[in-house]
């Protein structure tokens, strides 16, 4: 497996150009037969690579892929870094070698094949195109230490963004990022434990980087990238600091909770003093949206007076 994602890699890397390379040159180029090329296209395409293929001229890359720098990832983040080419999904990855692992330690891939978002619903991950991290940590206190932990990532998220000089960028509870008014990013927090001994949770992170026409068309929401931003951020530097961020954040909310964090998600909200509505099973909630309580509960001004919200079945849609 590893010698034919090397294969793959020198191919994008020749084709990285923009031009068009023919199937000879690349042959000659990595050794391997006419054949051998056509088949590495053909399973590139497989995962996602978007490749013009011209009679005459040969392939091109369609778009930009982002791809991690292993090396300098690794050298940068002290804790332990797991970089995979395809594995079904980073989350499955961290809770399946839990026991092995201290908090801060992450696993990254350029593909998953079972990538997953809020509520069982896919995330779309073609290869190279965007960022799938997932990041271990233990609450000693158990579950309920964990109330409000999306939140906190969320605002990790737009620290880091902020830092690399993005503009534009805005949080909906409970965890979605947005640039622009469109979604950016998710979060997908996945817990193992007890209530109220040791539990090991994972923190999985979806952003885009360079969306293509093709997983576009998968897509049912506004969404938004990178790619049209004047200076597109580093795919290798924005992991080293969203490590580093995220570490920072979950050690001071462990220790005093999601106050601190109060004033850095109102901040970012998009929602804040607009007419909403909850959505909660089959029941449909209007309001005012007053940002989040100190337990990370929806705040709504209701024609019953401030009522506060909270649960993983709640959907927050905006008014008209």
């Amino acid at each position: 497996m590893v010698e034919q994602w090397s294969r793959k890699r020198e191919i994008l890397s020749e084709l990285a150009s923009g031009k068009f390379v023919s199937g000879e040159a690349l042959a000659s180029i990595l050794g391997v037969s006419r054949t051998a090329i056509s088949n590495h296209i053909a399973a590139l395409e497989e995962y996602g690579v978007d490749i013009y293929s011209v009679k005459g001229k040969g392939y091109r890359l369609n778009g930009t892929l982002s791809l991690v720098d292993e090396s300098v990832l690794k050298a940068r983040i002290s804790n332990r870094c797991f970089y995979f080419d395809e594995i079904p999904s980073t989350n499955a990855f961290i809770l399946k070698h839990a026991e092995d692992l201290v908090s801060g330690d992450i696993c990254i891939a350029e593909y998953q094949s079972a990538g997953r978002g809020r509520r069982g619903r896919v995330w779309v991950s073609p290869y190279g195109c965007h960022l799938y991290f997932s990041m271990y940590w233990q609450f000693p206190q158990g579950m309920a230490q964990a109330m409000g932990l999306s939140l906190v990532v969320a605002c990790s998220i737009v620290s880091v963004l902020q830092q690399l000089d993005v503009e534009g960028v805005g949080v909906k509870w409970p965890n979605d990022i947005y640039l622009n008014s469109k979604k950016l990013a998710g979060v997908l927090i996945e817990l193992s434990g007890h209530t109220d001994s040791e539990c090991n949770l994972v923190i999985g992170i979806g952003l885009n980087m360079a969306m293509g026409e093709q997983h576009a068309a998968k897509i049912d929401q506004p969404w938004s990238d990178l790619t049209g931003l004047e200076c597109v951020p580093d795919k290798t530097e924005l992991l080293v600091l969203l490590q580093r961020q995220l570490q920072l954040d979950l050690t001071l909310f462990q220790k005093s909770g999601l106050k601190p964090f109060q004033q850095r998600w109102s901040a970012a909200d998009i929602f804040e003093g607009q007419p909403v509505k909850l959505l909660i099973g089959s029941d449909e909630i209007h309001g005012i949206y007053r940002g989040i309580d100190e337990q990370g509960a929806v705040v709504l001004e209701t024609a019953s007076g401030k009522q506060s919200f909270i649960g993983g079945e709640i959907s927050l849609r905006k008014l008209g």
